[in-house]
């Protein structure tokens, strides 16, 4: 059972980590810089961590940028409040993704004005169906091995399905449910203790008031553990953290 839970929550953090980290506050914001030899390791890391839900960096981040400029409108593409539950919300999700990925679907040009890490060989690799099923078989094998008996399989579509899981968790309570600290013009809320536990992602109030800013925590009860970790990869000189001045707006 040890090692089932050590599995499950070691994969669950490493993957919440370099969602948050590499896709989202670098892919999609440019939160920080780094040189082309570590933007390669965390791209890889992230293949590796999310395995067989790999989401591309260059459709993540175009479709995440979307979600800023229509957060909560009828052209945000994963606003809670156009439907009726989490479910309908990413599948609408997986098909304008798609659309990028495949480039059948192409963004405005705004959306890839600022750049989008892009390494076509892993891209084209990591996405293959069989590559996915190839994580899945590994997974699932963990459990043939470890599993004390077969309650314990509920887990493994939480694995298979691991990046887009997390992305809809913060999406879904994180425009639903909660408390705001500004005005933003849409529905972003606070959760706490849930933004400790999502890594820092579930402050999606505090990150949409300031959509460049590393720290997604801004009261002294919040915590951002991501960002906690990218101030040491800033000491060691890993990555630069961007200087960010924080827009006036009126606090609730």
């Amino acid at each position: 059972m040890l090692v089932i839970l050590l599995f499950f929550f070691g994969h669950w953090f490493l993957s919440l980590f370099f969602h948050s980290f590499f896709l989202h506050r670098y892919a999609s914001h440019q939160m920080y810089t780094t040189s082309k030899g570590w933007e390669k390791v965390f791209y890889f890391s992230t293949w590796l961590v999310q395995g067989s839900s790999f989401l591309v960096p260059r459709a993540y981040g175009v479709m995440h940028r979307m979600h800023h400029t229509y957060s909560d409108t009828d052209k945000d593409p994963h606003s809670p409040h156009f439907f009726r539950d989490i479910w309908h919300m990413m599948w609408h999700t997986v098909v304008i993704f798609r659309g990028f990925l495949t480039r059948k679907n192409l963004p405005d040009p705004e959306f890839t004005a600022e750049y989008l890490p892009v390494w076509d060989k892993l891209d084209r690799f990591g996405h293959h169906a069989l590559t996915r099923i190839v994580f899945g078989a590994l997974y699932t094998t963990v459990y043939i091995l470890f599993a004390p008996n077969a309650w314990w399989f509920l887990l493994l579509p939480i694995h298979l399905m691991m990046g887009p899981i997390q992305g809809a968790i913060v999406n879904w309570f994180g425009h639903k449910y909660g408390y705001s600290n500004y005005n933003n013009g849409d529905q972003s809320k606070n959760s706490s203790p849930w933004g400790i536990l999502l890594m820092g992602e579930l402050f999606q109030n505090n990150h949409h008031y300031s959509k460049y800013s590393a720290n997604f925590a801004k009261k002294w009860f919040e915590f951002d553990t991501t960002y906690l970790v990218m101030r040491v990869m800033n000491k060691l000189r890993i990555i630069k953290l961007k200087v960010v001045v924080l827009p006036v707006i009126v606090t609730k």
